[in-house]
């Protein structure tokens, strides 16, 4: 029986794992990653920026201590969601109400792109060596997603209610983001926190 661990806090990929390993005979087990997660920076591409960081979580579940003993897959991933003025510039998770206001104003009317960047780590001889014995294949994907125009009235509905909370970008696609944005090119994996392109060798794995 397979066993494995996504190392992520995040719900959505806890919910989209639960629906790849649904199979009775896959044991699948939920940790988060100790210590907080770099601040986005600039002057880099946001796909370097993201796939990056999955790089450093990968590397960090490999390295710290019966963190991924007795798994024989672990998956991490870091989702960014880009500028629409700057490719080099991440919009990641909002520390206060003031910032995703200032996010949504950013985002709203127009189309920017989520990208996400997973990390599959077994101990075959399959992919990059990140220590340990582990090996890493990363799958780095993005999706185009468009906003509507939010008013004022939208605007203190999201914010009030805590919805940017977690979020790269300031929402949730598969909550109430959803309500007033759309997927234009890609995958809704991909914004909610799983490269489509792990999705896939994961179900091929799983399969």
């Amino acid at each position: 029986m397979p066993a494995i661990l996504l190392a992520s806090a995040s719900e959505r990929r806890r919910m989209m794992m639960e629906e790849l390993s649904s199979e009775e005979s896959i044991e699948l087990r939920f940790c988060t990653l100790d210590g907080e997660e770099p601040a986005p920076s600039s002057g880099l591409e946001v796909n370097l920026q993201v796939e990056g960081a999955c790089l450093n979580k990968a590397r960090f579940v490999a390295l710290e201590k019966n963190k991924a003993e007795g798994f024989d897959i672990v998956v991490v991933s870091d989702t960014l969601v880009e500028d629409p003025d700057d490719f080099q510039m991440a919009l990641g998770k909002p520390k206060d109400e003031f910032e995703a206001t200032s996010t949504l104003i950013r985002l709203s009317g127009r189309r920017h792109k989520v990208w996400s960047s997973t990390a599959i780590i077994n101990r075959g001889s399959e992919g990059m060596p990140i220590g340990s014995g582990w090996n890493a294949r990363i799958f780095t994907d993005y999706s185009i997603v468009e906003f509507d125009e939010i008013d004022s009235e939208i605007m203190e509905y999201l914010i009030g209610n805590g919805s940017w909370i977690g979020k790269a970008g300031g929402y949730d696609l598969a909550g109430d983001g959803g309500k007033f944005s759309r997927i234009i090119i890609g995958d809704e994996s991909t914004v909610l926190g799983l490269s489509i392109g792990a999705v896939e060798e994961l179900k091929r794995i799983l399969s």
